[in-house]
């Protein structure tokens, strides 16, 4: 007998017995320990070629959690100006939700800030948003969104997700799986200070998918984004040898534990985190060091005032992240409490100490991007989870939660510029003009990177998935 068949017969005896790693450490001395392990996660997010031409590569979306009122802020309506004051009757879900009678006549309540033109498009914009206002030749608004549910939680997870009556895979989740990483250093999808409430990880999680698409949370609502970490980071750690090597006989034994469950997901899902891990000990401490921009940079963000700063750092992280190649990133602008940030049933005017946190942050974030040439490729994507209704809730100084109509918009990623589409009632109140619902947006979304939103399934427990479910329609009219 060989010496190289006596070290084979030997490890196959010893990976028959117990944890197999007598097997791993002979396998070491016959130079067969390498770092195989994680293969099948690293294929499954090797970049994939989109099924058609895509105009964008990446995603930010702006989630101004709790409902922004859109007769506020990019909605004008002149018609609820000149009637102040005056009763109506008014249909909507949220009415018959809370007291199981259909018609109940409320009280308008006209914007509480004013409204000017802005840009060569001359799109209206409130005096709450001064700074995005001036970029607003760069921004498509879709003013005739309406979606599913009256309540946070279920509009919440219907505008992550898709689904709010089930545990769905989140849309970056379904964007990463389409489409799979652009930079194997770094996650593919990354939720910055997401909210604990109202769907929580759901919202970023990857449900039935295999579990290496599920976003990585970097912070959390509530908490200065200064503190927003990844764990256990530790600059200069991966570079050492010692580490190297115990890190590689590490994987080695994954590996051949991998080998042995090749169809358990959630062992694939721990060894990618092993991997990715490594990887970020390398990559993200200089990712997510903002000390590396210019104090001018920061000051375009907005860090330099209190007021400014948390959002700013967050945006300006996602720039960050964007451009070393994350694929889908998510800021929350929001909190752990019951009550989100954007949610003024009682207190309509609290919406301008909001608006001054993020206005100047997110202009800086537009202006940014197009300057590096970025915009053209990055899709932003501002909007909640629903708007608010154009009369006063119980007749005092708030608005109410309204599904039916409301404003997202857009930036960059082949959309149009300068550009509105779709139209409210004249008093702002339900969708009524080339109607957007939300599984419309999530389809454009998808089609604008590359990836047709009826093809774009996942077969579970006998049935094809998909983020649109067997809705939704690409707006067509919004692509550059």
């Amino acid at each position: 007998m060989t010496m190289i068949d006596s070290i084979t017969t030997r490890r196959q005896v010893l990976q028959s017995a117990g944890c197999g790693f007598a097997a791993l450490a002979l396998a070491g001395l016959a130079g067969l320990a390498g770092r195989t392990s994680a293969a099948d996660s690293a294929s499954r997010l090797m970049e994939k070629m989109p099924l058609i031409a895509p105009k964008a590569k990446r995603v930010i979306f702006l989630f101004m959690q709790g409902g922004p009122s859109h007769v506020d802020t990019f909605d004008y309506k002149p018609e609820l100006v000149r009637q102040d004051g005056q009763q109506f009757a008014f249909n909507d879900a949220r009415i018959i939700a809370n007291t199981g009678k259909r018609g109940s006549t409320q009280r308008l309540m006209k914007p509480l800030w004013s409204f000017r033109q802005y840009g060569q498009s001359g799109r209206w914009v409130s005096d709450l948003f001064p700074h995005v206002a001036e970029h607003v030749d760069d921004l498509c608004f879709i003013h005739s969104m309406h979606t599913e549910g009256v309540a946070h939680g279920p509009a919440t997870l219907f505008l992550h997700c898709g689904a709010a009556n089930s545990v769905r895979p989140s849309i970056g989740s379904w964007v990463t799986y389409g489409l799979g990483s652009e930079c194997h250093h770094l996650p593919g999808f990354v939720s910055l200070s997401p909210s604990a409430g109202n769907g929580g990880p759901r919202n970023y999680g990857g449900a039935f998918l295999p579990p290496v698409y599920q976003g990585t949370a970097i912070g959390r609502a509530g908490t200065p984004a200064s503190e927003a970490k990844i764990r256990d980071i530790v600059p200069g750690k991966a570079n050492s040898p010692r580490d190297r090597r115990q890190f590689d006989l590490i994987q080695a034994f994954n590996s051949e534990q991998a080998k042995r469950h090749p169809h358990d997901a959630e062992l694939e899902a721990v060894l990618n985190s092993y991997e990715l891990a490594w990887n970020l000990q390398k990559n993200a401490p200089d990712v997510l060091d903002l000390s590396q921009e210019t104090r001018e940079m920061q000051a375009l963000y907005g860090i330099d005032d209190p007021q400014t700063e948390d959002f700013g750092r967050q945006c300006l992280m996602a720039r960050r992240l964007s451009e070393a190649g994350v694929r889908f990133v998510q800021i929350t602008h929001g909190d752990n409490t019951a009550n989100p940030v954007w949610d003024q049933h009682s207190n309509m005017p609290k919406h301008a100490e909001h608006a001054r946190r993020v206005d100047r942050p997110i202009a800086g974030l537009l202006a940014d991007l197009k300057q590096r040439g970025l915009l053209e490729d990055t899709l932003v994507w501002w909007g909640g989870e629903f708007g608010r209704t154009p009369y006063a809730e119980k007749n005092g100084t708030g608005r109410d939660h309204n599904p039916g109509g409301f404003t997202v918009w857009l930036a960059g990623g082949g959309i149009k510029p300068g550009f509105a589409f779709g139209k409210t009632d004249e008093f702002g109140h339900l969708a009524a003009e080339n109607k957007v619902h939300m599984h419309d947006l999530h389809a454009t979304i998808l089609h604008l990177l590359g990836l047709d939103h009826e093809r774009l399934t996942y077969r579970f427990s006998g049935r094809d998935y998909r983020l649109t479910d067997v809705h939704g329609h690409v707006i067509d009219s919004i692509i550059a």
